[in-house]
């Protein structure tokens, strides 16, 4: 088994080798020690976003087949700075930028203290302020729009102050005269309050998003094209009741049964605009009231327009109950002051809703529900061992004294890739894998496609035939001559519980795997007696790959891991009786391919242009299938398909 170790910074990996599922955490310090130079005491191990701790083993974090772990190295003990240095270099909150901005300070400047029955938000004087300068007094209802989407809200002044550049020259030019000077409309900052949107605090505007309350409805009669009116639009459903925007009407249409409306939609000041909208809501349109000209309103006066409820699924409904904007256990919207709202799903919850209850809201910044909320004694922190997992306590492996580490960790890997070149049901040989091709593990050849099953000695079907097959010496039967051998069938043995090997104790049966491999003789299948083939090179054929295992019966067995050993075919199946006086199956294969398998040589037609280009920029591979041309390339024109893409497509190669 082996991994790869990458740096935290990305910029060197290597793969580490021999290791194991049971490789202890030290020994894998150990090996990166040789292989990154970094000593084991400096090396912070990462998987999967936890930190590796010495006493734990690769298979207790669940580590794959070539799966990256991250190397953090640690700073030099003797390039630490003192702890005196790091208290000192601690920084506060407004030395590190978090601290309030002067304008969360300003935020409350002309705010009142007590807030009206029934307009929460909203300051209880009713008395009109004249600041001196700008269209609009302090407490005086308007129109404000949000810049970030560009539609029109309701909102009250409560402050009208000038910028700084603005208010020095001013105030200069009070001290040389009487009079004070008029100040434009662009150094004007007004301080509005959004009256549905408490929560947003003050907002600073410049006077081109702030206006006069629109307070007059135009009837359909009064509406023309070319108009600019402010109507209710949802950009995200336009069938439903949204937010209101400036728009300029562009058709106009009436029936007996129905009335159509068509504008283009202003998205604030920046220039975007919505073309072709139809507007479903052609009886609540405002006419935009103009500056300085309309009667100041104030909060004894409001007028009140309807936007787009705040939930879509109760549709802002008091009467009834909703789990998406009240309690998400009750519904209910009673008891606004005893919800709490979790931080990590923004879902609202009655204190006495809760299991268990709760006496009162907690004093806790943050407060997460039953379901958001980690457990803190599961959570495991940087530096701690890993919790105990259920699943694994309950292996076999966990209360075994056994030392055996599943094949270096290669006995219960799964594939990282899987053979699309040919079907799984595939007869013959497989495209580009040449006979005498090695593996060193068997799942490498189950990706190569020649053996598909990572364990099962026979790959086939019992209504179809067997389409590979491994001699690992299973069966002290067997007799390997090179060019053929007899193979024992499978079953016949008690393999309860764990068991992976084991004497035969009863009779094989021709079910399953056994029949797979008669259905590949050219021969009728007789269960007792057997069968041979008259021209057993009619047969199907059978991929043929020998293991290492098999070498303690035969020395045609590779030294070492698999080898792909070519294609044989079923000669002769008979039934005999085994040295335990148990029946089974043996059957007689012969090589039906001595040589290799020819190599695949493609052949592309690329265009000279093309390929010119290429070696221009010193690259000298095929584009389509990588293979090294070499930079002495003779390139070879298709005089044949240049002639037919010539009278195709006349003037083809000119003028690219």
């Amino acid at each position: 088994m082996w991994i790869q170790v990458r740096t935290m910074d990305g910029k060197e990996t290597h793969r580490v080798d021999s290791l194991s599922k049971l490789t202890k955490v030290e020994d894998l310090r150990q090996k990166i020690f040789e292989t990154f130079n970094v000593a084991p005491d400096r090396q912070r191990l990462f998987y999967r976003g936890k930190q590796m701790e010495d006493g734990h083993s690769l298979f207790d974090y669940s580590v794959g087949l070539n799966d990256i772990v991250q190397l953090l190295v640690r700073q030099s003990p003797a390039l630490q700075p003192a702890a005196g240095k790091e208290k000192d270099s601690e920084l506060s909150d407004t030395d590190s930028g978090c601290g309030p901005s002067e304008s969360d300070k300003s935020s409350n400047n002309g705010e009142g203290s007590v807030e009206m029955e029934g307009h929460p938000g909203v300051a209880a004087p009713l008395d009109l302020v004249d600041p001196g300068f700008g269209f609009y007094k302090i407490n005086e209802l308007v129109d404000a729009r949000d810049t970030s989407m560009g539609a029109w809200f309701e909102a009250i002044v409560v402050n009208v102050t000038q910028k700084g550049e603005a208010a020095s020259k001013v105030t200069e030019s009070d001290e040389e005269t009487d009079m004070p000077e008029v100040i434009p409309d662009e150094d004007i900052v007004y301080h509005v309050k959004y009256e549905d949107y408490p929560e947003n605090g003050v907002i600073q505007l410049s006077s081109k998003n702030v206006r006069a309350r629109a307070r007059s409805t135009l009837q359909w009669e009064e509406l023309s094209p070319g108009d600019v009116v402010m109507l209710n639009y949802n950009p995200d459903d336009p069938k439903e009741r949204g937010f209101w925007y400036d728009a300029e009407i562009l058709q106009k249409r009436e029936s007996r049964t129905y009335k159509e409306l068509y504008a283009k939609i202003v998205l604030g000041d920046g220039g975007d605009v919505l073309n072709d909208c139809r507007i479903t809501l052609v009886d609540e349109i405002y006419k935009i009231e103009e500056p300085g000209n309309a009667v100041p309103l104030t909060i004894a006066s409001p007028m009140k327009r309807q936007s787009g409820p705040v939930c879509k699924h109760c549709k802002d409904n008091p009467s009834k109950t909703c789990r998406m904007c009240a309690c998400y256990i009750c519904g209910g919207k009673q008891d606004p002051e005893k919800q709490l709202m979790c931080d990590e799903c923004d879902m609202a919850f009655h204190i006495y809703c809760l299991n268990p209850p709760l006496s009162r809201i907690p004093d806790d910044e943050d407060w997460y529900c039953p379901e958001c909320r980690n457990d803190a004694s599961e959570v495991v922190l940087a530096g701690e061992k890993l919790k105990e997992s259920k699943k694994k306590a309950k292996m076999a492996s966990a209360n075994s004294s056994s030392q055996r580490d599943w094949g270096k960790g290669m006995a219960c890997v799964g594939r990282t890739r899987e053979c699309t070149i040919v079907p799984s049901n595939h007869y013959g040989p497989i495209p580009g894998v040449p006979v005498g091709t090695m593996w060193k593990f068997r799942v490498q050849v189950s990706e190569s496609g020649v053996h598909r099953p990572h364990v099962a000695g026979i790959h086939g079907r019992s209504n179809d035939g067997a389409y590979s097959l491994v001699l690992a010496g299973g069966y002290e039967d067997d007799v390997d001559h090179g060019n053929s051998f007899t193979y024992t069938g499978s079953g016949g043995r008690d393999l309860s519980g764990n068991k992976r090997t084991a004497e035969q104790s009863c009779d094989q049966k021709l079910t399953n795997m056994n029949r797979a491999l008669a259905l590949n003789c050219s021969a009728p299948i007789n269960d007792k007696e057997g069968s041979e083939a008259k021209d057993w090179r009619a047969g199907k054929p059978v991929r043929v790959v020998r293991n290492a295992k098999g070498g303690r019966h035969s020395k045609y067995a590779p030294k070492e891991g698999n080898r792909y050993d070519g294609i044989y075919k079923v000669c002769i199946r008979t039934g005999m009786r085994r040295k335990l006086i148990q029946r089974g199956f043996c059957l007689l294969f012969r090589c039906a391919s001595f040589s290799l398998i020819p190599p695949y040589y493609l052949r592309y037609s690329l265009i000279q242009d093309c390929l010119d280009r290429s070696f221009r920029a010193e690259v000298y591979s095929c584009p389509a299938c990588r293979y090294d041309l070499g930079k002495n390339y003779s390139m070879q024109v298709n005089e044949p398909l240049q002639s037919l893409l010539g009278q195709f497509f006349p003037g083809y190669g000119n003028g690219r």
